[in-house]
């Protein structure tokens, strides 16, 4: 299957010298996980992540797209989807514009892991249990935790998501990088640690997404994906009982879809 089979045509870009407040609106309007980023002519220079925009510490609106974005993979319509699935995983990106041809960079469209996600059922790397891809180290936050405090642990780890548990250690909701872009909390007083911040007091709880949805460690990869898919939600937590033991996201499962596969040609 090539990539011209599953993209979006219609892509929300962004130029590189708007302001990066303007940047963070459309994440926030339209839901977001990455935005491209193109030059006057509509040529594609870069692409600006989620995790991007959670590393702002300013709301000052002469800050630009061009100081903040990313070199991309060069995608094209006629790219095989395990082949972008490859470039994706390899960039650490959710969402990649594609290009009208490598030797043309004009904006054809957008690729998503969803988007090949929702592609792959029949891939028999998918009937495994999910215990053999979910991620172990599960890091948690409480709902009444500060944002503050579970920012750093989304900037400084490879999570976009981090499960809110209760006093109990009970699953309760999951707190992610767009709970918080859409939220509309800035970050700017955290640029002085010794600062009071008396109007800080935004707490997980007013912005996590509920409910929680789990599997438990012997359902099958291709199940977790469905459930993941029909609720649109980019992880699923792993329980024994009512213990956290595990979760899977949408990378976990795209490595899951690439194992084995040839290189990128």
């Amino acid at each position: 299957m090539k990539v011209n089979e599953i993209m979006s045509k219609d892509a929300i870009c962004i130029k590189e010298h708007d302001s990066i407040t303007h940047a963070r609106q459309l994440m926030r309007d339209h839901y977001l996980r990455g935005l491209p980023v193109i030059d006057e002519e509509r040529k594609v220079v870069g692409i600006l992540k989620d995790q991007d925009i959670l590393n702002i510490k300013s709301t000052k609106s002469d800050v630009t797209v061009e100081g903040y974005m990313h070199d991309c993979p060069l995608i094209t319509p006629e790219t095989d989807i395990a082949d972008a699935a490859k470039h994706l995983l390899d960039s650490e990106i959710g969402r990649c514009p594609v290009i009208v041809s490598n030797e043309n960079r004009m904006i054809a469209g957008m690729l998503s892991n969803s988007d090949i996600l929702a592609n792959i059922g029949s891939n028999k790397r998918l009937n495994r249990a999910v215990a053999e891809i979910m991620t172990t180290d599960v890091i948690t936050c409480k709902p009444q935790d500060n944002l503050t405090t579970v920012w750093p642990v989304l900037l400084e780890s490879n999570f976009s998501g981090l499960p809110v548990v209760s006093d109990k250690n009970k699953p309760m909701g999951m707190v992610t990088r767009m709970d918080i872009i859409r939220s509309g909390f800035t970050r700017t007083s955290m640029s002085d640690t010794h600062a009071t911040q008396p109007k800080e007091t935004t707490v997980v709880e007013k912005i996590m997404s509920t409910p929680v949805y789990t599997v438990s460690a012997d359902t099958s990869v291709k199940e977790c994906l469905e459930k993941m898919l029909h609720y649109d939600v980019g992880r699923i937590t792993i329980l024994d009982t009512d213990r956290i033991i595990g979760i899977v996201d949408r990378t976990d499962i795209l490595q899951a879809f690439v194992m084995g596969t040839g290189p990128v040609q």
